[in-house]
C-alpha cells in the first residue's frame, strides 16, 4: 500500500476528520483513563500503513483560554496577528494557534522583565546554565496561567502576549488499526492526561481534546505521519515478537489486524503489561480471542499491582527466555513500543541478558548480537 497517496491533505493542510468513537477502555477502578478513539477518513484519500502515526492538531481548553483573556484584562475580541501573519481575534488565536500551558522561554523572559525584583531568583535560574535543574524543578507543574496569576497587576497587551507564546504543535499518536481491516477509519489508543499541581487541575491538551471536546460534529484536523522505521517484515510468514505495555499496545493491535488480513501464517507473540488485570487490561476481549483462535501464538501478561512484588514485561521476557531466544534464532523481528525513558531501556537490557543466558556468550557478544538485530532492521522501536 502506498504511503504517498494522491490526496490534497497533509501536515500543512490537515484533513477535517470526524471523531466517531470515544470509548473508555480502562475500568472505573483504574488509576488511569485510557480511551479508544476512532476518526473517519471518508473522502480524504488518506492512506496509512501499520506502524504509522496519526498527526492531530488539537485545540486548547476554552475555559483556560477565557481565564487567560480575563487575567490580562482583555475581552477576547481584540485583533492580533497570529504566527502565520493572519489577523484574528485573541480568543481564536489562543484557542487554536498557541501553546498556552507550558510557558515558553520568551514568555518567561518577558515575565522576568516586567516583574523586576520580585522575579530575581527566576531570572538568576534562567541566566545560569549551572542552575538548569533548579529551573526545571521550579517550572515543574507550573503553567503560563500560574505566572500570570502570581503577578495579576502586570500589563500585557493582546499582541504582546501572543508574541511570547509558542506555536501549538500537532501530536502524533501510534495508529491502532490496519486499513485493510477498518477501511476509511483510524483507531487510536490514548491515555487521557489529568492531574493536579499547586492546587489547580491540569489536563493534557490533545488527550482531553479527544476525550472531552470533540465529537462527530467537531472537525478534528489530522494527517498521516509515515514511520518507515517501524514496519512489519515484508514476508508475512516471519515470526514477530511485540513488547507493548500500556498504550504501547496500539501499533501491535494494528500489526495483528494486518497479519490476519495478509495471511502467511507467521507466528505472533505479544508482551503486554499494565497495573491491574481487572481494570487495565486494554483490548482484553480482542487479545484473548486472538489467543484462543491461534492468531496470537503466545500472549504474556504483566500486571504490576496484582501481587506484592511488581512484575513488568521485562520479567515475563526473563521467564520466557529460552523460547524468546529460539524465536530470534528462527529470524523473528523484535518490536518495542511505549515509554522510552524506562521501559524500553529495561526491555533492551533484558533482551541482551536473554541472548547471553541462552547462548552462553559473554555480555559483550550479547551486545553485538542485539546490535546486529538493529542493523538488520529486525529490532525496531517506537518510543516516546
Amino acid at each position: 500500500m502506498s504511503t504517498e497517496p494522491a490526496t490534497p491533505y497533509s501536515r500543512k493542510n490537515p484533513f477535517p476528520s470526524s471523531h466517531t468513537v470515544n470509548k473508555r477502555l480502562s475500568g472505573p477502578a483504574s488509576e488511569k483513563e485510557t480511551r479508544h478513539h476512532e476518526v473517519s477518513l471518508q473522502n480524504s484519500g488518506l492512506l496509512y500503513e501499520v506502524g504509522d502515526s496519526l498527526g492531530v492538531f488539537p485545540s486548547n481548553d476554552p475555559l483556560l483560554v477565557q481565564e487567560l483573556i480575563t487575567m490580562i484584562g482583555a475581552n477576547g475580541d481584540e485583533a492580533v496577528a497570529s504566527h502565520d501573519g493572519a489577523s484574528k481575534s485573541l480568543r481564536e488565536a489562543l484557542w487554536k494557534d498557541y501553546t498556552i500551558t507550558t510557558p515558553s522561554k520568551e514568555f518567561l523572559a518577558a515575565f522576568v522583565q516586567k516583574t523586576g525584583e520580585a522575579a530575581e531568583d527566576l531570572a538568576a535560574m534562567i541566566a545560569d546554565p549551572a542552575r538548569k535543574k533548579d529551573l526545571e524543578s521550579h517550572l515543574w507543574g507550573r503553567e503560563t496561567i500560574d505566572f500570570i496569576l502570581s503577578q495579576p497587576r502586570l500589563e500585557w497587551s493582546p499582541q504582546e502576549f501572543v508574541s511570547v507564546l509558542r506555536k501549538l504543535q500537532p501530536r502524533l499518536y501510534s495508529i491502532a488499526s490496519s486499513q485493510k481491516h477498518v477501511g476509511q477509519a483510524v483507531h487510536l489508543t490514548i491515555a487521557t492526561v489529568r492531574y493536579e499541581t499547586l492546587g489547580r487541575s491540569r489536563a493534557g491538551v490533545a488527550s482531553t481534546f479527544f476525550a472531552d471536546r470533540t465529537g462527530p460534529s467537531v472537525p478534528v484536523p489530522v494527517f498521516v505521519h509515515t514511520a518507515k522505521h517501524f514496519r512489519l517484515p515484508e514476508d508475512p510468514s516471519t515470526p514477530v515478537i511485540m513488547v507493548g505495555p500500556g498504550t504501547g499496545v496500539a501499533p501491535f493491535r494494528a500489526f495483528l489486524q494486518e497479519r490476519r488480513a495478509l495471511g502467511g501464517g507467521g507466528k505472533n507473540w505479544l508482551f503486554f503489561g499494565e497495573q491491574r488485570r481487572e481494570s487495565d487490561y486494554l483490548y482484553e476481549e480482542e487479545l484473548e480471542a486472538m489467543k484462543q483462535d491461534g492468531h496470537l501464538t503466545r500472549l504474556d501478561l504483566a500486571f504490576s499491582r496484582d501481587q506484592a512484588a511488581k512484575v513488568y514485561v521485562q520479567h515475563r521476557m526473563r521467564e520466557a527466555s529460552r523460547e524468546l531466544y529460539a524465536w530470534l534464532e528462527e529470524g523473528a523481528h523484535f518490536f518495542v513500543c511505549g515509554d522510552g525513558a524506562r521501559m524500553a531501556k529495561d526491555v533492551d537490557h533484558e533482551l541482551k541478558a536473554v541472548v547471553a543466558r541462552e547462548s552462553g556468550c559473554s555480555p559483550e557478544a550479547a551486545d553485538e548480537y542485539v546490535e546486529g538485530l538493529k542493523k538488520s532492521k529486525r529490532y525496531k522501536k517506537d518510543v516516546y
